[in-house]
């Protein structure tokens, strides 16, 4: 398949555009620069030039692509409904084609993470038990006393400290290829889930509330083994023909004739997840992926859609919990309004709103790696609006968010917790059977 250009997509993309600015007081990094360019007005502005060839995909192309975040806070924002995504997604591929966005070292690393991991199942869980050693043999603790990472260079120094840390067991060791919920409970159908890389392997339990929950409610759960990445990773870093690899792994795990939805918990993982068919707009996959595409459903949109059971456990006293939403779940995947509806449902807390709740924490997928700097002022923010609301609790539906959320709140020295909707709800069902 031919490489992405902005040349080559449709130019009524590029021209959809009105230039209004509505988009700009929603962008992170327009709020924090002031710069135009650091807009998506800016960007598209920059994109569209390079399509009609008056500006050449080069370094400056790449620097600017890397610096957005891709949030799509600027889709919801947008009267016109510009496509922002499908621009910033064929920038960034072209910029990584023609070798742009830096230099040996990081297209190295860029390799080693998007070809030869989170490609192979099997290796990924080889690397995730390896830190998961790394960690609890007291290793790390000394290896960040004696400043050992800065050895290999300041970026490897300053990422060792952000890495998730590992549970015990994997998802896969927690639950079950087939689950049925347990007696006195109606079947009301099959779903699947999907366990995701690193949400398999940094929050199985999060895999196993989704589960619990599922059960809970009625549906039977199919969880096939050593699932793949789902490609979001290699489509938001201009790997394109990796995202479709990963994909079509994906699609030979799951038969969407057979279940009545494909549950996926994890929020950037599920905007990508549901658009499928993009990828395979023909041939032999094309079908499969529009049924795929059908059937994806976010754990939170599925359970308000399909009516969950509201707890009816009493919780001994009120805890304020606030919820920070996922920018791929609240714009990628405009599921806004349900996790909020689940945590209202939980006996015992008090749902309290956060400021700024749909602007991005900085996470972004590998972001606060590759734009640390970036990425920590957003962070700052979004921690001191979690200080305003005096809560002991934030909620977050996407693993990335999780963890920054949970660094920036350590860096606070902050007494709150971060947790997960839908853990929340395991955990007041568990009460009742306790009670």
């Amino acid at each position: 398949m031919a490489k992405a250009s902005l040349r080559d997509l449709d130019y009524k993309v590029l021209q959809q555009c009105m230039h209004c600015g509505m988009c700009l007081p929603t962008c992170p990094t327009y709020i924090t620069s002031k710069l135009e360019r650091h807009s998506p007005r800016g960007r598209i502005a920059l994109m569209r030039a390079v399509a009609d060839g008056r500006f050449e995909a080069g370094t400056e192309l790449a620097r600017e692509m890397n610096h957005c975040l891709g949030c799509l806070a600027c889709t919801t924002a947008c009267p016109a409904g510009v496509d922002y995504g499908t621009m910033f997604e064929t920038a960034r591929a072209e910029t990584e084609a023609n070798h742009t966005s830096g230099g040996p070292m990081r297209r190295f690393y860029r390799w080693l993470v998007l070809e030869q991991i989170f490609l192979f199942p099997a290796r990924l869980r080889l690397v995730g038990w390896l830190l998961r050693v790394y960690q609890r043999s007291g290793l790390a603790g000394w290896v960040r006393r004696l400043k050992l990472p800065y050895l290999l260079g300041r970026d490897l120094g300053d990422l060792e400290p952000q890495a998730p840390v590992m549970e015990s067991p994997f998802s896969d060791g927690r639950i079950a290829p087939l689950e049925t919920p347990p007696p006195g409970v109606p079947v009301r159908g099959r779903v699947g889930l999907l366990s995701g890389c690193i949400q398999s392997l940094a929050f199985g339990s999060v895999n196993r509330s989704t589960v619990d929950v599922l059960l809970a409610n009625g549906w039977e759960v199919e969880t096939p083994r050593l699932q793949s990445c789902c490609g979001s990773l290699h489509a938001h870093n201009g790997a394109p023909e990796l995202a479709r690899r990963a994909a079509r792994a994906l699609l030979e795990r799951f038969d969407p004739s057979r279940l009545d939805a494909i549950i996926t918990n994890a929020g950037g993982c599920g905007s990508h997840l549901k658009h499928y068919a993009a990828l395979f707009p023909e041939g032999e996959l094309a079908a499969p992926a529009r049924a795929w595409d059908a059937k994806v459903k976010d754990i939170h949109e599925f359970l308000v859609a399909t009516g969950f059971r509201k707890p009816v456990a009493r919780a001994g006293e009120t805890v304020r919990i606030t919820y920070h939403e996922s920018c791929h779940l609240s714009h990628g995947q405009g599921v806004r309004q349900p996790p909020r509806e689940i945590l209202r449902a939980i006996p015992g807390l008090q749902l309290v709103e956060l400021p700024e709740a749909d602007l991005c924490c900085g996470s972004a997928g590998i972001y606060n790696i590759l734009q640390p700097g970036e990425s920590q002022r957003l962070l700052e923010r979004k921690t001191g609006r979690i200080g305003e609301t005096s809560a002991s609790l934030v909620a977050t539906a996407n693993p990335g968010c999780h963890l920054q959320l949970a660094r920036g709140l350590r860096q606070r020295d902050a007494a709150v917790h971060v947790t997960q909707p839908v853990v929340l709800l395991a955990e007041a069902y568990q009460r009742e059977q306790s009670a």
